[in-house]
C-alpha cells in the first residue's frame, strides 16, 4: 500500500492538496489523530475494499499528539509500507492574510494574536518537517501552480487525456444544462422531426443518425468541432481542470444533438479521453 501523510502549516493549502491527490486515485482521511494510523492501516489490510493508495492529512490541530507523527512513520515503513511525507509551507504574512480573509480562528491561537498561533505551530511541527521527503511553500502559488507540483510528486503518469468528458445532448425547450463548459446549439442542421417515419426514433437508431450525418454542413461543423475541443482539452487540463462538460442542444433533445454527442464522444474515446455520454432529453 502507498500512504502519503501530508502535514504542514495551518493555511498553507492542505486541504487543496487533498482534493488533488482525490483527483488521482488517494483516498484522504482529514484530521486523523497520528496514533490512529496504525489502526486503521490494519484496518484497510483485513478489509475486502481495494485502497491501494490512501493519504492522511495530519497536521497540529491534533495538539501534542502532532509529535507522536514521526514514531507512526516508522512504524509504517517498518512494516513494509511505502510512506511519503508532504509538509505544506507558508510564510507568516501569508498565513495571517488567509485568516484575515477567511475570519477563521488560528487552530493555535487561542484567545491570542494569530501571530502567536503560527508561532506555537511550528515549534510542534518542527521535528516532523525535518522528516518530511517533500516540502513546498505555498506563499503566493496559484492553485494551478500548486496542483502541478503535487501531481509531478504523486501521478504516475500526468498526462492531459486524464481529463474526462461528459458529452450532454439537451433540449433547449427543456433548459440547458447547468454544469455546462461549453455548450453547442446544432438547431441550424436539417431536423428529422418532420419526417413522418423518423419523428418517433431517436439520434441512437440508424435511420435518424444516417440522416443527419449525411449532410454537408453536419460534417463540417463536426470536423470543426472536434479540432477545437482536442485543442481546449489540454489546455483546460493545463490549468488544472480534470472534467469537462460539453453539452450539444437541438429543439427537443431527441435526434440532432442525440446524434452529434454520439459522434464527439466516440472521436474522444477514440482519442484516449476517458468520455461519458448522456442524453439527458432523449425520453421525453
Amino acid at each position: 500500500m502507498q500512504f502519503v501523510i501530508v502535514t504542514g502549516m495551518s493555511g498553507a493549502g492542505k486541504t487543496s492538496v487533498a482534493h488533488i491527490l482525490e483527483d488521482i486515485g488517494y483516498y484522504c482521511i482529514d484530521n486523523m489523530p497520528p496514533t490512529l494510523i496504525s489502526n486503521f492501516v490494519t484496518l484497510c489490510q483485513n478489509s475486502s475494499l481495494t485502497m491501494d493508495k490512501i493519504a492522511f492529512v495530519i497536521d497540529a490541530r491534533s495538539g501534542d499528539l502532532v509529535t507522536r507523527l514521526g514514531d507512526e512513520l516508522s512504524e509504517l515503513k517498518k512494516n513494509g509500507n511505502q510512506c511519503e511525507v508532504l509538509f505544506l509551507e507558508a510564510s507568516d504574512d501569508y498565513i495571517i492574510k488567509r485568516y484575515k480573509e477567511t475570519r477563521r480562528k488560528h487552530p493555535h491561537a487561542g484567545s491570542g494574536r494569530i501571530e502567536d498561533g503560527i508561532r506555537e505551530e511550528r515549534r510542534l511541527l518542527s521535528t516532523i518537517r525535518g522528516q518530511a521527503d517533500y516540502v513546498i511553500d505555498t506563499s503566493g502559488l496559484l492553485t494551478r501552480q500548486l496542483r502541478e507540483q503535487v501531481l509531478a510528486l504523486f501521478e504516475e503518469r500526468h498526462r492531459f487525456e486524464n481529463i474526462s468528458v461528459n458529452v450532454v445532448s439537451f433540449g433547449f425547450k427543456y433548459g440547458i444544462p447547468l454544469d455546462s463548459d461549453l455548450m453547442f446549439d446544432v438547431r441550424f442542421l436539417p431536423n428529422p422531426f418532420y419526417e413522418p417515419e423518423l419523428k418517433e426514433l431517436t439520434g441512437l437508431d440508424m435511420p435518424v443518425s444516417s440522416y443527419v450525418l449525411k449532410f454537408d454542413e453536419t460534417q463540417r461543423f463536426l470536423k470543426q468541432l472536434e479540432d477545437m475541443v482536442l485543442f481546449l482539452l489540454p489546455q483546460y487540463a493545463e490549468e488544472g481542470k480534470m472534467q469537462l462538460v460539453i453539452s450539444i442542444g437541438c429543439t427537443g433533445g431527441k435526434h440532432r444533438s442525440v446524434t452529434v454527442a454520439e459522434e464527439l464522444g466516440k472521436f474522444l474515446s477514440n482519442k484516449n479521453y476517458f468520455t461519458v455520454i448522456n442524453h439527458r432529453d432523449i425520453k421525453k
